[in-house]
């Protein structure tokens, strides 16, 4: 065989096992609407492409529900600092985000949100345009940046 062709052959091989970076849209998933919720955390789970914060919150007619929360993958969650002390089970929390679409207890971080420790007031996460009232334009994604130091 020509070597060249070879190379080609071993270019394209290599490639296709280099993993694939995709991310699905939320597009009509998430209400538009922002909410803000106070509950205690229950577990965090710290994983990719989404973490996930688990917290019992209490309804309008008294009753607890847990709910699930999802934000940045463990990567981008890392590169601003946290470890898997930053939140604990038991820690009281207020989160602000939007709530899924057909009314299940969950609520996506990745838009307009933040969440703060209520114990000691600390935000510890903070998405770019949170307290606005623009939504995220495709081309940011789901890039945070570190909450202001206290």
């Amino acid at each position: 065989m020509n070597s060249r062709i070879m190379t080609m052959l071993a270019a394209g091989m290599m490639l296709a096992g280099l993993p694939v970076f995709a991310h699905h849209g939320d597009a009509g998933r998430y209400e538009e609407n922002i909410i803000t919720m106070t509950g205690t955390v229950v577990d965090v789970q710290l994983v990719d492409p989404h973490s996930i914060i688990v917290f019992d919150t209490v309804d309008e007619s008294g009753k607890s529900v847990r709910w699930q929360a999802e934000l940045n993958g463990r990567g981008g969650l890392t590169k601003m600092g946290w470890t898997r002390n930053t939140l604990k089970a038991g820690d009281k929390i207020s989160l602000t985000g939007r709530r899924v679409k057909s009314g299940a207890p969950y609520m996506n971080l990745t838009d307009r949100a933040n969440v703060v420790v209520l114990d000691t007031g600390k935000e510890i996460f903070r998405t770019p345009n949170y307290g606005t009232n623009q939504p995220k334009r495709p081309a940011e994604g789901i890039g945070v940046t570190p909450p202001p130091q206290q």
